[in-house]
């Protein structure tokens, strides 16, 4: 039995409630190395553009005391443009948040906080920090700085400090001894466990308000169906991968012996198990993604979502939703 809601739980529904932004601020000022004292949030699940990025991906824009914007998003799912994303949503907030008319200089400070439970990119690490800096392409040693008027007119000390900033925390690749606060949080956001001995900024906290025990029973229900269809998910996502490396593997095979083959009619053999076997793999991968449909459509209807909009978001026809 789950003991802790999930973190993009938490964003998804407990922030409404004030008590609930300690632990928030204590992720972020841990993240951040400094306090963060969050005075609102702005927009949550704001970009989602189906059905299925309900379960997949949550997102959630605060702004904190210095008006400097923190946009945290948790990917469940491989997403193979997620960096494009991530340079997508810090522009939209520059642009949605700079009123018509203002000076450059008024462009709000974001900070892209990107929490991902996938190998994204390749790297040996699983807490990555970008800034954008500015270096002389003729003396490496050569670092434009900002002048003093500008320090002082800006309120930065460096050029980075206009530009968006960028963390990610590869969940996934997290492996060892949570005996740093930043450790710790890591290790609650891979295992869902919060330890006595976890003493981070905002565990404590967590360890008391993310009790799945302290639900209401209809919270805890689609708590439930909500980590439930995640799995789901990432079952689904591995099957196709694992289907998909075996037909590669398969057909690599085969045009190995055909190439080999001296004889028309051995290579024609070859050929026709090669096709046999690549349709066989079509076909469940096909299946599996019928289940996921067929899966996604039960949770809509049980939040009682319209039968045609159920259709659209999972590309069922509205007689077999109705047989569900």
């Amino acid at each position: 039995m789950l003991k802790y809601i999930r973190f993009d739980w938490m964003m998804k529904r407990l922030l409404r409630n004030k008590a609930s932004h300690v632990i928030l601020e204590g992720f972020l000022s841990v993240l951040l190395k400094r306090q963060i004292k969050i005075t609102q949030i702005l927009e949550s699940e704001s970009n989602q553009e189906s059905a299925e990025q309900k379960f997949n991906r949550v997102d959630l824009l605060v702004e904190d005391d210095k008006k400097e914007k923190f946009l945290i998003e948790v990917q469940n799912d491989h997403e193979l443009d997620y960096f494009h994303r991530m340079a997508y949503g810090a522009s939209k907030i520059i642009s949605d948040y700079m009123k018509l008319g203002a000076t450059y200089d008024t462009i709000p400070k974001v900070f892209s906080v990107n929490v991902v439970y996938f190998s994204l990119g390749q790297g040996n690490g699983y807490a990555y920090h970008g800034t954008t800096r500015f270096w002389n392409m003729l003396d490496e040693k050569d670092e434009l700085k900002l002048s003093k008027v500008q320090k002082s007119k800006f309120g930065k000390d460096e050029v980075s400090g206009i530009f968006p900033e960028y963390y990610i925390l590869r969940v996934n690749k997290f492996d060892e001894e949570p005996d740093e606060d930043l450790k710790q949080w890591i290790s609650f956001l891979k295992t869902g466990e919060i330890p006595d001995t976890f003493t981070a900024q905002g565990l404590p906290e967590a360890r008391e308000i993310l009790r799945v025990d302290s639900l209401s029973e209809e919270d805890r229900k689609a708590y439930y169906r909500y980590v439930e269809t995640l799995g789901f998910n990432k079952s689904v996502f591995e099957t196709s991968v694992q289907l998909g490396y075996s037909k590669g593997h398969e057909q690599g095979m085969a045009q190995g012996m055909t190439q080999g083959m001296a004889q028309g009619m051995a290579q024609g053999m070859a050929q026709g198990r090669a096709e046999g076997r690549a349709e066989g793999r079509a076909e469940g991968i096909a299946e599996g993604e019928k289940q996921k449909a067929i899966a996604m459509a039960r949770l809509m209807k049980n939040d009682n979502q319209s039968v045609e909009k159920i259709s659209l978001y999972t590309g069922l026809s509205p007689q077999e939703i109705e047989k569900l």
